[in-house]
């Protein structure tokens, strides 16, 4: 049963690292894009570093509960 829990929570940080990876890809671009105003890539550029920090905080929760798993 333990098992079976810690897959599920394999399964849910693995799609939200994803989730994260995919907002951190659209900020960047944001960020990158000459014709948006300043302030507005600013903010995209803070926001992708704090995608970036939530997508590695959710991929190494997953591979703990990924290790807890197949014990």
């Amino acid at each position: 049963m333990e098992s079976a829990k810690q897959a599920l929570n394999y399964v849910a940080e693995t799609v939200q690292g994803v989730t994260s990876g995919v907002s951190k890809e659209a900020n960047k671009e944001i960020a990158k894009d000459p014709n948006a105003p300043l302030g507005t890539r600013a903010t995209a550029a803070k926001d992708a570093l704090g995608d970036k920090i939530d997508q590695h905080g959710h991929e190494t929760k997953a591979d703990v509960h990924k290790e807890i798993a197949k014990s």
